[in-house]
């Protein structure tokens, strides 16, 4: 038999299976799957399929002679997940499988949920492999078909079939935070030229995340999180914590409730209420961004009161807590308009928008230090003004292996440029700023993919810069490279940042926002040495995705090293030290859990300063990184971070 008959077949045979907790109606024809390939690498490769898998069917039959091992073994361990088969297979659907289709009227629309444990969108008669992944699934509560249909479907039965328009849906399904995948297939209906049928195939992630702490008995914290309320896409974040020893506020709590993409309005809220020790705030936003190149309106409206203690490191290395109370408002909306692209070559080309927009910001302070001409300007009463025109081009390319542990990503491909506008209302007296915006990324042929940021702002008055900012930004990751332990990356990121004439009080760092080796925005270590008005950060990463499967953690082995450099306006930046971090280490990920990766990293940091151990171990969490996107939304000044 034919191999592409083979696929074929497996991909009807996938489209229709049942799991047990799916209600959905799942009609099954005789027709192709409209993203099948007729010629599949898993089956050609198979020598190199074995390879891979070696060890384990070896372990495997060892620990099978036994009761008790081959029990463990079934706990532990799941089939191995070999990348290079679903690189494979999201090359070749590349091209945009729903051009065949385009015109023809979508008939009906058919909801396919799949378990959070055990199956795929690319193989749904993948069964749960252990009783741990069986009762994942059976405790959690899939996403309901109405919500999936009504608040996350951007077409409807009737419609005339946009291939762009399910292209789009498909990767705005992966890039919310409550599916792990997203696939949606297009099948004609037999005996029909006119009416298709779409299938919409989703995967949740596990919702759930319990968090919490106990130092003592006196002092301990206990929370969760919950990013899928009852199926019904809602996130619920809650965390209570005690001290019995503070003198201060004994009892401090947290909570956020977020409904995403209410109806068909793809409208987001979302309610704050923070009642920590040095944070209380009160908070409310309404907000909806452009979800895709074609989405013509967006906009937000946030209000918040806030009362904090302002940690503020001073010249001399003092350490000052600031108590600060205002009210904060902000509204923005923008408008996009198609030009230059036609939608015959939108795929190939990106579809291009030249975006305006404005914005409205207002700080009110209520309790604040004495603010005059040369001191605390940082916190005088201010109401901002922007105006923003700009020109963005974007498409999308399917990858895997790049921040993600074996998900399909999608990397933005494009450019931006826009130019930033407006005037502030400020307490010291009005002033007015400009900046300017570039941006492009792409793949490099068959040498990785490559962006660049370029960005110029600031301040004018009295026909001086003030708040001004340069910042450069360049990140690279190179292409898979198939190595006998798995697959690989190389990830270069380099950011530039010059201050010009700020505030005494402003300042940048070398610290890292979570402390790890991983972050683009640190140098792995905080240090309150790290900082100036001057930085530039080098940072390398390798990142080895091997083939070990624990529990349904995949495992990575990194090794970084991190370059910084330093130092306030008066001194040379060039001439400053260059302070040095390397490290090595794993991260475990489960693309199933909404949790973050956890890693444990040795890293060496030689000349930090006031650093009496630089030898650092840490097990800690990791936030997924996300692509920088071409998308332009409110305007806003250029960050000095």
């Amino acid at each position: 038999m034919p191999s592409h008959w083979v696929v074929w077949c497996v991909a009807l045979m996938g489209i229709g299976a049942y799991g047990q907790n799916d209600s959905t109606r799942y009609v099954s024809k005789k027709t192709n799957d409209s993203l099948a390939t007729k010629i599949s690498p898993a089956i050609i490769d198979t020598a190199l399929i074995q390879r891979d898998s070696l060890f384990y069917n070896r372990l495997k039959a060892k620990m099978y002679k036994h009761r008790m091992t081959r029990q463990l073994y079934d706990l532990i361990f799941q089939d191995v997940y070999n990348s290079q088969a679903r690189t494979g297979e999201v090359s070749q659907i590349e091209v945009n499988p729903f051009k065949p289709f385009e015109g023809r009227i979508i008939g009906d629309i058919y909801i396919r949920r799949l378990g959070v444990f055990g199956q795929s969108v690319y193989d749904t008669l993948r069964q749960p492999g252990n009783w741990v992944e069986r009762t994942g699934n059976r405790l959690h509560t899939n996403t309901r078909e109405n919500i999936i249909r009504r608040s996350y479907l951007l077409f409807k039965e009737g419609d005339a079939l946009d291939p762009t328009i399910l292209r789009d849906n498909e990767r705005l399904l992966r890039t919310t935070s409550i599916f792990h995948d997203a696939r949606i297939l297009v099948l004609p209906r037999p005996g029909s030229r006119q009416f298709v049928d779409v299938y919409v195939i989703t995967q949740d992630v596990w919702s759930l995340l319990p968090t919490g702490g106990v130092g003592s008995l006196n002092q301990f914290s206990l929370g969760f999180e919950q990013n899928n309320f009852r199926g019904l896409g809602h996130q619920l974040h809650a965390q209570v914590a005690y001290s019995g020893a503070d003198p201060r506020q004994k009892i401090e709590y947290q909570g956020r409730y977020t409904v995403p993409f209410i109806g068909k309005t793809f409208l987001t809220a979302q309610a704050d209420f923070i009642y920590l020790r040095d944070l209380k705030q009160i908070a409310f936003r309404l907000y909806r961004p452009f979800l895709t190149p074609d989405t013509k309106y967006a906009g937000s409206i946030e209000v918040n009161h806030t009362r904090v203690n302002n940690r503020l490191v001073a010249r001399n290395d003092s350490v000052l807590l600031v108590p600060l109370s205002y009210n904060y408002s902000d509204i923005w909306i923008g408008r996009s308009f198609r030009i230059f692209y036609s939608p015959n070559d939108a795929e190939g080309k990106g579809r291009s928008r030249l975006v305006l927009a404005i914005r409205n910001t207002n700080y009110e302070y209520f309790e604040r230090p004495t603010v005059t001409a040369d001191t605390n300007q940082l916190y005088q009463d201010s109401r901002t003004t922007l105006f923003t025109i700009g020109y963005s081009r974007r498409k999308y390319v399917r990858d895997v292996l790049i921040y993600g542990f074996g998900r399909t990503e999608d990397v933005p491909v494009g450019e931006a440029i826009s130019v930033v506008v407006g005037f502030d209302n400020a307490e010291l007296g009005p002033r007015k700023y400009a900046g300017l915006n570039f941006s492009q990324g792409k793949y490099l042929n068959k040498s990785g993919y490559l962006y660049a940021l370029a960005s110029l702002g600031g301040y004018t008055r009295n026909q001086r810069i003030e708040q001004g900012v340069l910042s450069l930004e360049g990140n690279y990751f190179s292409p898979l490279m198939t190595t006998k332990w798995g697959n690989m990356r190389h990830f270069f990121n380099s950011r530039f940042t010059v201050g010009i004439d700020r505030f005494d009080n402003e300042y940048i760092t070398l610290n890292s926002s979570s402390g790890s080796g991983i972050n683009t925005d640190g140098i792995g270590i905080n240090n309150d040495a790290l900082r100036g008005t001057n930085r530039w950060l080098i940072n390398y990463e390798n990142i080895l995705f091997s083939k070990l499967n624990l529990i349904g953690f995949r495992v990575a082995f990194i090794s970084f090293a991190n370059l910084g450099l330093v130092s306030f306006q008066d001194r040379s930046l060039l001439r400053g030290p260059i302070y040095q971090g390397y490290g090595i280490g794993f991260r475990l990920r489960n693309e199933n859990l909404t949790f973050n990766s956890f890693q444990i990293r040795l890293a060496y940091y030689p000349n930090i300063p006031n650093n009496a151990y630089p030898f650092r171990f840490a097990f800690e969490g990791i936030p997924v990184l996300r692509f920088r996107d071409f998308d332009l939304s409110a305007p806003q000044l250029i960050p000095y971070r």
